[in-house]
C-alpha cells in the first residue's frame, strides 16, 4: 500500500452552518460541496487545501459515531480521522490486515463525493483513525 497524498482530514462539528464560515475564512475558498450520507448519519462539506481536502462532518443523529465523537471530546468536536488517498482500497484493506492491522471495514464501500472507502481501526493506528480512499473511475 503506497497512499500518493492525504486525501483529507475529517473534522467533526456540531453546526455546519456555524463552521462553513470560518473555514471559508481559513482556507480563502468557498465550501464547494455539502452532502448527506446518510448510512453514516453525517452531513459533509467540504474544501480544498491545494490537493487535500478538509471534511466538516455534522451528524444527523444522536445516535451517530461523529455524535458520539463529540459528546465524548466534551461537546467541542475535532480531528476525527486522517484520510489517505490510495489507487485500490480493497487491495490496500487486504495489504493492511495481512500486516496485522485491524480493519473496521473488511472490503470497501461507498463514502461521501463518490469515494470508496475503509476504515482502519485507531486501535493498530497510533491511536488515529484512518481512512483510505479511493477515487471515482
Amino acid at each position: 500500500m503506497k497512499p500518493t497524498h492525504i486525501e483529507h482530514l475529517g473534522i467533526a462539528v456540531s453546526s455546519l452552518e456555524q463552521t462553513i464560515p470560518f473555514f471559508e475564512f481559513l482556507t480563502g475558498s468557498k465550501c464547494y460541496s455539502i452532502e448527506e450520507v446518510a448510512d453514516q448519519k453525517v452531513k459533509t462539506a467540504f474544501f480544498k487545501v491545494g490537493e487535500t481536502k478538509i471534511e466538516l462532518l455534522e451528524p444527523t443523529c444522536p445516535e451517530s459515531t461523529i455524535a458520539k465523537f463529540i459528546e465524548k471530546n466534551g461537546g467541542r468536536g475535532g480531528v476525527h480521522h486522517v484520510a489517505f488517498n490510495v489507487e485500490n482500497v480493497e487491495e490496500a484493506l487486504k495489504e493492511a490486515e495481512a500486516a496485522g492491522i485491524q480493519l473496521i471495514d473488511k472490503a470497501p464501500r461507498k463514502g461521501a463525493e463518490n469515494l470508496m472507502i475503509g476504515f482502519l481501526h485507531p486501535k493498530s493506528t497510533c491511536g488515529v483513525l484512518m481512512e483510505l480512499c479511493e477515487q471515482p473511475k
